[in-house]
């Protein structure tokens, strides 16, 4: 579905130009499907990772090493899932089982110095993207956008954890 066949779409639900609040989450889940689909469809190149190891390396680098249950628990994802993902980054040379920094008996996953540089180049280009597709956007349009999505994804985040186990 392309955006001018959406557009007539929500056109002929509301009956006018305007769209209805029921309409306009269709677009915003239309768009926030492009999104992640844009994402997903990374162009492949010596720095890219795949999806899930450049969630895990940028979660771990963000927070700190972290066990399969703190990992389990913030991507909401099965122990066993988190297992096989961690493992494949183990054998890349990206992740490291260290000892709790903290002192727990739990192993915990720690980038490499491998992983961390990575992790880097994969971001800077994403960044560099992100730079040139937004070059003639203005600066308040650009700074709105950073907004909506850091209100998005928190509003996500809020959802997924007050229907947890529901």
């Amino acid at each position: 579905m392309t955006h001018a066949v959406l557009e007539a779409g929500a056109s002929k639900m509301t009956g006018s130009c305007g769209m209805s609040g029921v309409t306009i989450v269709w677009v915003i889940e239309y768009e926030q499907m492009l999104l992640s689909r844009y994402t997903i469809a990374q162009h492949p190149s010596r720095a890219r990772l795949d999806r899930s190891v450049y969630l895990l390396l940028s979660r771990i680098d963000g927070e700190g090493p972290m066990s399969i249950g703190e990992l389990s628990a913030a991507f909401q994802l099965d122990a066993s899932t988190l297992q096989r993902q961690t493992t494949g980054a183990v054998q890349a040379g990206l992740l490291e089982r260290v000892l709790d920094p903290a002192g727990g008996l739990a192993r915990k996953l720690a980038l490499t110095p491998l992983g961390r540089e990575r992790l880097a180049e994969s971001k800077d280009q994403s960044v560099d993207a992100l730079m040139r597709i937004l070059a003639d956007w203005s600066t308040t349009d650009v700074n709105t956008l950073a907004e909506l999505l850091r209100r998005f994804n928190v509003s996500i985040e809020e959802y997924r954890d007050a229907h947890a186990g529901a």
